[in-house]
This record gives C-alpha cells, structure tokens and sequence, in this order.
C-alpha cells in the first residue's frame, strides 16, 4: 500500500508525470524514506490506473504514458494521510546490529560501532546537502527533517553506546550487562 500512496503523493505534489518520470522522482526524493525500483513503480502504476486511481492521460513514443491522479487517487491518499496510523515496525540492519552487539568482544563492538557512526555521519552531510540544495520549502522537507533528527540522534547514540561499553571495560563489566532481558 506505501507504494501506491508515495505514488500518488508525488502525482499530486509534481503533477502528470510518466513512469520513467516518478522513478527518477522517487530516486531523489522518496528514496530516503522508502525505496523502490522501477520494476515494482510500473506495474503498481498499471494497477492504479486499473483500479481508477490514476488516469492515463498522454501516450507517446516506445509506450510511454503520462499518468495524472484521479479524483478517487487523491480522495485515497487524502484519507491515508488523515487516517492511516503508520506502523512502527522498522526494519533496519542498523537496529539488528546494536541489538546482536553483545555476541562481540567489546573493542570489536566499538568498531562496529565506529563503523556505524561513520555511515551516519555521511548520511547527515548528504541530508544536509539535499536542504540546502532544495531549501525549506521544497516538497519533501518535512520527512528530510526526520530523517536528519533521526541520524543525528543514531550518531548520539553510537556516542552514548561507545562511552557505556569503554566504562564497562575499565570497570571489568561486559556488554551483556547492558542489554534488558
């Protein structure tokens, strides 16, 4: 279902787009919160338009489509919005990894921790760079804030984390003492 309703977001905020058009569109914007390729965006676009969610409004050269949100399209993303509870479920290798640190010696965690941080790191310069290159009121900056509180947050973790299992070390204790039962 996210699928179809980042698909017909971005309808909605750029206008009629091709195929081509909302992937290159996912790929700079929508692809930090929610990635998919084109193999999985054109069949959902020939199901949207099957189930009256977009239309197809222009056709040209080699089968290209131009695809515009329907009246049904943006009622459905407009309901998604106001009455969809997004699930909290997440499914992150980062959180897998912090959570299966304690099976590692504590100067091998530190590392991959350190590891981590670096990548977190990289990942708030590249936000940043995207906010200064689309400004504050580009289409998406909302979700580019989060996800730089949420980066900034994971450096302040791995921060936090080092800090916890160097103490430990120095006072003989190990990592397994820090994880909840």
């Amino acid at each position: 279902m996210s699928l179809r309703i980042a698909l017909l977001g971005l309808l909605r905020a750029s206008g009629p787009s091709s195929g081509y058009d909302l992937a290159k569109s996912f790929e700079s914007t929508l692809n930090y919160v929610w990635q998919a390729g084109h193999s999985q965006i054109y069949p959902e676009l020939v199901k949207m338009a099957a189930d009256g969610l977009v239309t197809v409004e222009a056709e040209g050269a080699r089968g290209r489509k131009v695809y515009a949100i329907t009246q049904e399209g943006s009622a459905q993303l407009r309901g998604w919005l106001l009455e969809q509870t997004p699930s909290l479920t997440v499914r992150s290798e980062s959180a897998l990894q912090a959570f299966l640190l304690p099976v590692l010696d504590p100067a091998d965690a530190v590392a991959a921790l350190e590891r981590l941080r670096e990548r977190y790191v990289e990942k708030v310069a590249m936000l940043e760079k995207l906010c200064d290159q689309h400004g504050s009121k580009a289409f998406g900056r909302y979700a580019l804030d989060h996800g730089l509180r949420n980066a900034r947050t994971t450096i302040e973790w791995v921060d936090d984390t080092i800090a916890t299992i160097s103490r430990d070390i120095g006072h003989g204790g190990s990592c397994d003492e820090n994880v909840a039962d």
